[in-house]
């Protein structure tokens, strides 16, 4: 959690939020914050060959990837005060598209935020049409300071 601790004094920050995860995963795969709301989490990536299954579709890993990303740094946005930190306990993912190229995006809305437990919904979809690609839902577990 030591990563984020710039980001939970600066809420809203995109460069801050960018900066954590630009050497670790979400930066390999070119995971771009746009917006940082605490109710609104937003992120995209440019699709690569490195975010292609070898059937030429999108990877479904990588559309997790970008999910579970969002959902973590909202998560972080929003823990109770004293927490620290979380881990995600579930994760599910329906796929409804795909795609082979442009922009994936996706959106982070909560569903629960309780002092033990966070729950996200993330509708990830393709920027040029709005089409969704996948709906994920994850449940995390809040952490505190052993005393």
């Amino acid at each position: 959690m030591e990563k984020f601790s710039g980001l939970r004094a600066n809420r809203q920050s995109l460069e801050v939020a960018n900066a954590v995860g630009k050497d670790l995963f979400p930066g390999h795969l070119g995971i771009r914050f746009t917006n940082m709301d605490p109710a609104h989490v937003e992120a995209e990536f440019k699709i690569t060959p490195a975010h292609m299954a070898p059937n030429g579709f999108l990877h479904g890993a990588s559309v997790v990837a970008l999910a579970d990303t969002i959902a973590g740094f909202a998560n972080v946005l929003n823990l109770p005060d004293g927490a620290s930190g979380f881990t995600t306990i579930e994760l599910k993912t329906n796929y409804l598209g795909t795609a082979r190229e442009g922009l994936v995006k996706g959106v982070a809305s909560p569903v629960h935020l309780g002092k033990s437990t966070q729950v996200w919904d993330v509708r990830v979809f393709r920027a040029q049409d709005d089409k969704t690609i996948a709906l994920f839902r994850c449940t995390n577990m809040i952490l505190w300071p052993k005393e």
